[in-house]
């Protein structure tokens, strides 16, 4: 079953500064999200005022690939109480104190047997873990180490309001056509609860990409899948294997909030363009595919082997707040959100601008001053190229070299060379090699 969802209008959605994309995220803080349920429901409402989706509900029990969708969980509330009544541990005051997909419960539960079910970080004896159980029937709660301390009395309350059973899946998807039919997928999780960069952050920066790529024509198309973890892209995947062969690019974005270094995890192929883009921006922080992390493991399986690579500032479970409590609010800034923003815009319009180019006057080098391309640079440093530049385009331009090329060739950054063509395609000494085929 697919409802679209419709977006807020234009101008309430272009917003593109950190400070919005933090806002946001202050909003989404507080649902407790899973990989089903209300809460991820929820979730994809509230990023639907910000741009149009397709909320797509894959029944429970359905067959995806290897898998079968779960039943859909939802909890009303969970506490542990002393046998007066006095509540020592309450879902209310943080979501992640009960273990995701934990069934309904209501009994007395003698100490040892609930400290069977209580997770902690004695490392970090102040934060509370966040833990899942999706495929693994029990029950469990997550509490500080400092707060599993206090259990000394011998029996306790437990009490866990909470629903398994046949639902549905959600996630939301949104495609943005371009002039070509080759796609650039981009996929963000939505299935965790309170945890602000390792979930939020990719949510909120996808949001306003997805808002900025809608706001003109684009060469290529744009899709956008926000989905629970794992079990999302493998639904997704099983439905819509048609549609794989389209996808000539793509990114996971996860954990962009942080103050750290940006990451980029290549893809398993390794030299998809969309690797080699990330490799000239970010040299020095690129990381070889492995089949662990996020759902760009299941892009790129070995009978899909998609080229999605996962672009993350602080890398997943890299920083001593992951997957715990101190992911929270605090630990992510809305610069770094605008820088991050600004990160996945300029890998955009470095793919958008690759194309390969051919010489109108390949036979010895072309005079430029009388074309005033001379004029144009004068020895001026604030111009965007250079002589040099213009050259290598020239060279370059034999419709076999794409701009990625000659930026590895010539060691040249993409946005130069990308503004040397425009000038050069500006005075008909290059033009796009399909332009020019079309000419011929």
């Amino acid at each position: 079953m697919s409802v679209p969802l419709r977006a807020a209008p234009a101008a309430e959605v272009r917003a593109t500064d950190g400070t919005a994309m933090y806002r946001m995220i202050e909003e989404l803080f507080p649902i407790c999200r899973s990989i089903t349920g209300e809460g991820l429901r929820q979730t994809l409402r509230h990023i639907a005022r910000h741009v149009p989706l397709v909320l797509h509900e894959v029944p429970s029990g359905t067959k995806a690939l290897d898998w079968t969708i779960p039943n859909e969980w939802n909890v009303k509330g969970a506490y542990i109480a002393t046998l007066d009544g006095r509540r020592i541990v309450d879902f209310a005051h943080s979501n992640l104190h009960l273990v995701q997909y934990s069934h309904g419960l209501d009994r007395i539960v003698g100490r040892e047997e609930l400290l069977r079910h209580v997770h902690t970080l004695p490392e970090r004896p102040a934060w509370i873990p966040y833990r899942t159980s999706y495929y693994n029937e029990g029950w469990g709660f997550c509490l500080s180490e400092r707060q599993a301390r206090t259990l000394t009395d011998t029996a306790y309350r437990v009490v866990i309001d909470a629903t398994l059973a046949p639902g549905y899946l959600s996630y939301g998807e949104l495609a943005i056509p371009g002039s070509s039919t080759d796609e650039f997928l981009f996929s963000v999780h939505c299935c965790h609860p309170s945890l602000a960069n390792d979930n939020l952050s990719g949510i909120a920066v996808a949001t306003w990409l997805a808002s900025r790529i809608a706001a003109a024509p684009r060469r290529l198309s744009y899709r956008f899948l926000f989905i629970p973890g794992t079990i999302g892209s493998i639904a997704w995947l099983a439905a819509n294997e048609p549609i794989v062969p389209r996808v000539t690019h793509g990114l996971v974005l996860s954990c962009l909030g942080d103050p750290g270094a940006f990451t980029y995890k290549q893809s398993r192929r390794g030299t998809a363009e969309i690797d080699r883009v990330l490799a000239h921006v970010l040299p020095h922080l690129v990381q070889p595919f492995i089949p662990y992390g996020y759902d760009e493991r299941q892009y790129c399986s070995p009978g899909f082997d998609m080229p999605v690579g996962c672009l993350m500032r602080s890398p997943n479970g890299s920083y001593p707040e992951y997957h715990s409590s101190a992911d929270d609010l605090a630990l992510v800034r809305p610069d770094s959100l605008q820088q991050s923003l600004d990160m996945v815009w300029q890998v955009v319009e470095a793919v958008e601008g690759n194309l390969t180019y051919r010489s109108q006057n390949p036979k010895g080098e072309p005079q430029l001053g009388r074309r005033g391309l001379y004029r144009a640079i004068g020895g001026q440093q604030a111009q965007e190229f250079d002589q040099m530049t213009l050259l290598w385009v020239l060279n370059l331009a034999d419709g076999k070299h794409s701009l990625l090329d000659m930026a590895e060739r010539a060691q040249l950054p993409l946005p130069k060379l990308r503004a040397a063509a425009d000038a050069l395609v500006a005075v008909d000494l290059i033009r796009p090699a399909a332009a020019a085929a079309h000419k011929d």
